[in-house]
């Protein structure tokens, strides 16, 4: 899966489902960077054929809506959506 890795303080597992063209994306990921933390991110709407139907799939596992931002966290639970304040929460632990 082609994925990006950002470099950052170790606050757990994140990793950002993404579009390369959503404005909530993009804020996630600016926020994300503002906090300094590790992630990796995926921009589905570039990926193709076998890779994105992939990768389709593994969102729904979190989010059957397939709405974006989806931020899983560990492997746990994921945060759908911009949500400033629990994704401060959640890198904050």
């Amino acid at each position: 899966m082609p994925m990006e890795h950002v470099d950052g303080e170790d606050k757990g597992e994140l990793f950002l489902y993404a579009l390369s063209t959503c404005q909530w994306c993009k804020k996630t990921r600016m926020l994300l960077d503002e906090l300094g933390v590790k992630y990796s991110y995926v921009y589905v709407d570039l990926l193709e054929g076998d890779e994105r139907s992939e990768i389709v799939e593994q969102i729904k596992k979190w989010n059957p809506q397939l709405s974006f931002p989806t931020l899983v966290v560990n492997d746990e639970y994921c945060i759908v959506g911009f949500d400033e304040d629990r994704i401060k929460e959640t890198v904050n632990d």
